[in-house]
C-alpha cells in the first residue's frame, strides 16, 4: 500500500489549490467524465480553471498543433498550483520542438506541478531532458477523477498528498516470484539512494530514443508501464532501450502495470513473466515488479526527474523522495 502521512497531521495543509485543466494531446470524447472530474475537484474545495481550448477537436487531437502548444503555454503562465491534463492519447510527441521549455521550467521553479500520464510521458521526458525540472506522473482528469462512481481511494490520497505537499514516497508489494535458477531471490534486498527517477509509458519513451527529448539519465531508476501492448511488443521495446545502452546505465528498472492485452495461441506459454525473466538475464540492475502505476485505477503519484531512494526488503518496495523537499 502507498505510504502516507497520518491524515491527522496536516498542520502544513496548503488549503484549496488552483488547478489548471488543459488538453495537450488527444481530443475529449467523454464529455460526461470531463464534467464529473471538474465537479469532483470543485467539491474537494479547489479552484478549477479550464483552458479555453480544453474541448477543441481537430481529427483525433484536442485542436491542431498550434492550439495545443498555446494551451501548454497558457497553463505554464496561469500561476496555478497544478496543471492537470484532461487525458493522454497520442499528440505530444509531434509538438515537442515547439514547447518553450524555459517558460515551463520557470513555472515549475515557481511551484507549479505538471501532472499526467500516458502520452504525457513525452512532455515529462522532454522537460527533464531540456531543463532538468521535475514533473509528476499521476492521474488524468477524465480517466481517474472523472470516473463514474467513486474514484480510487489510493489514487485520491496520493493526489491529495501532492496538492498539500505531503507526498513523501510510494510503497508497494511486489508479485510473488520463483527464485532465479541459482536460487537467489528474483529481486534482492537493496537500498539505492540519490538516484534520478524517470520514465513513464514504455511506447512513448521508446519513441523518443535518439531524439533530444529523451533524458540522458545515468545511475537512475527507470519506471515503465503500458496498455494494450502484447508481451512480445513490450519485450521488443525493452530490447530497444537495452540495445541503445539505456538499461545498462540504470540502478534499477521498475515495472508498473501492463494491462489490456490478449495472449494468442501462437504464444505457447510466452507471457509477461517471460519478458521479466528474460530482462533479468540481460541487465545487472534489479528488475522490480507490480508498481501501482499505469492505465489502472489504483495509481501512486511519482516525481519524474527527482532524486529518490529505493529500498527493497523481501517483497516490500519503497520509493522515497521526502528528503528531496
Amino acid at each position: 500500500m502507498p505510504h502516507h502521512h497520518d491524515p491527522l497531521h496536516c498542520e502544513h495543509d496548503h488549503g484549496p489549490q488552483h488547478i489548471y485543466i488543459y488538453s495537450p494531446a488527444g481530443a475529449i470524447r467523454d464529455k460526461a467524465a470531463f464534467k464529473r472530474g471538474i465537479a469532483r475537484l470543485k467539491a474537494l474545495g479547489h479552484e478549477v480553471e479550464v483552458d479555453p481550448d480544453a474541448q477543441a477537436v481537430y481529427t483525433r487531437f484536442a485542436g491542431d498543433d498550434a492550439t495545443r502548444l498555446a494551451a501548454i503555454h497558457r497553463a505554464a503562465a496561469s500561476g496555478a498550483d497544478v496543471a492537470l491534463i484532461t487525458r493522454g492519447a497520442y499528440g505530444l510527441t509531434r509538438i515537442l520542438p515547439g514547447i518553450r521549455y524555459k517558460a515551463v521550467a520557470k513555472a515549475i521553479d515557481g511551484g507549479m506541478k505538471f501532472v499526467g500520464l500516458s502520452d504525457f510521458t513525452a512532455f515529462q521526458s522532454a522537460v527533464l531532458a531540456q531543463t532538468g525540472a521535475v514533473t509528476w506522473a499521476g492521474p488524468g482528469l477524465i480517466g481517474d477523477l472523472g470516473v463514474e462512481g467513486e474514484p480510487d481511494d489510493i489514487m485520491l490520497a496520493c493526489f491529495d498528498d501532492l496538492l498539500t505537499g505531503h507526498g513523501e514516497g510510494a510503497g508497494w508489494r511486489m508479485a510473488r516470484e520463483k527464485p532465479l535458477a541459482d536460487g537467489r531471490p528474483a529481486v534482492p534486498d537493496l537500498y539505492v539512494k540519490n538516484a534520478t527517477l524517470w520514465g513513464g509509458n514504455l511506447a512513448v519513451l521508446t519513441g523518443l530514443v535518439g531524439t533530444p527529448y529523451l533524458p540522458q539519465v545515468r545511475g537512475g531508476i527507470l519506471f515503465v508501464e503500458d496498455v494494450g501492448e502484447h508481451p512480445y511488443r513490450i519485450e521488443r521495446m525493452l530490447t530497444q532501450l537495452l540495445h541503445a545502452g539505456i538499461l545498462a546505465q540504470q540502478k534499477a528498472v521498475v515495472l508498473g502495470q501492463f494491462t489490456n492485452y490478449k495472449l494468442a495461441p501462437h504464444d505457447k506459454g510466452f507471457k509477461l513473466q517471460s519478458v521479466v525473466d528474460w530482462l533479468r538475464t540481460q541487465i545487472k540492475a534489479p528488475v522490480l515488479t507490480n508498481l501501482p502505476f499505469g492505465h489502472v485505477a489504483t495509481k501512486v503519484v511519482l516525481p519524474v526527474g527527482a532524486k529518490v531512494s529505493l529500498s527493497v526488503e523481501g517483497r516490500d518496495a519503497l520509493l522515497y523522495w521526502g528528503h528531496a523537499h
